[in-house]
């Protein structure tokens, strides 16, 4: 064998021997890891449809749209090492219980449900910068969400919580109106009898580098909710160009 050959052979097996020993090295991006994506959902909830979708008590839900989630699109679970510890948010911990809550459960103190975010979520979008620390992922969904001000926006265009109804179109057009992009828009679907389906969740599609950007969907794409933190067994669908129900109670 030419020694440059064996030079060559031999550093690449160091390499690989490296790579693959070394377990907490940040792993390389390309267009066919697992772990890649290109597409963040910062996704809100309304609270009272969330109540309305859980089969146990639920009580007093915030009457403002609150965080569920920043979720990488299409993947999850990315480092199952790397778990939850409040104490790196704790700078956070006010705003966090106020636009971040779990709804279903009162306890100030109750922490699963950011724990859940982390380590679904969180471990995948710390292949950004932005996001590569659990104060930066928190810190920064807490930015984009009070940046975005949902809540003042719809109140500005004359949609809020009523018993009355909407045109979802209308709906749509508002918020494509006031943000230049297009969000997507997830409704329960009208129960047995019914034709009113009513509103649960909004989210916001933002590029790596965290700028807004249209979401697109396939028309048949949905989310069981509960596959994602319990909320109950009915499901979330992309909504229709109904009537809307944009409840102010459970």
């Amino acid at each position: 064998m030419k020694p440059a050959t064996a030079y060559y052979l031999t550093l690449g097996c160091f390499c690989l021997a490296f790579y693959c020993g070394c377990t907490s090295c940040t792993f390389l991006e390309s267009e066919h890891h697992p772990h890649t994506w290109k597409k963040l959902l910062l996704v809100h909830h309304w609270p009272v449809t969330v109540c309305k979708m859980n089969e146990n008590d639920c009580k007093d839900p915030p009457q403002y749209w609150t965080i569920h989630g920043l979720w990488p699109e299409k993947v999850d679970d990315c480092n199952r090492t790397w778990h939850f510890d409040v104490n790196e948010i704790k700078d956070l911990l006010l705003n966090m219980r106020r636009y971040w809550p779990d709804v279903l459960h009162s306890s100030p103190n109750r922490t699963q449900f950011w724990k859940h975010e982390w380590e679904k979520h969180g471990t995948c979008a710390a292949t950004l910068e932005a996001l590569n620390s659990q104060k930066k992922y928190f810190g920064k969904t807490l930015d984009l969400y009070q940046k975005l001000d949902l809540n003042s926006y719809l109140l500005k265009v004359g949609i809020k919580p009523s018993t009355t109804y909407y045109q979802m179109t209308a709906i749509k057009e508002a918020l494509t109106s006031v943000y230049g992009v297009t969000p997507k828009i997830q409704c329960l679907p009208p129960e047995e009898g019914e034709e009113v389906q009513t509103i649960g969740q909004i989210e916001f599609c933002f590029t790596r580098e965290l700028e807004l950007r249209n979401c697109t969907y396939s028309k048949v794409e949905s989310y069981i909710m509960q596959n994602d933190w319990h909320f109950g067994p009915e499901e979330l669908s992309i909504c229709n160009d109904t009537l809307t129900y944009y409840p102010a109670q459970v």
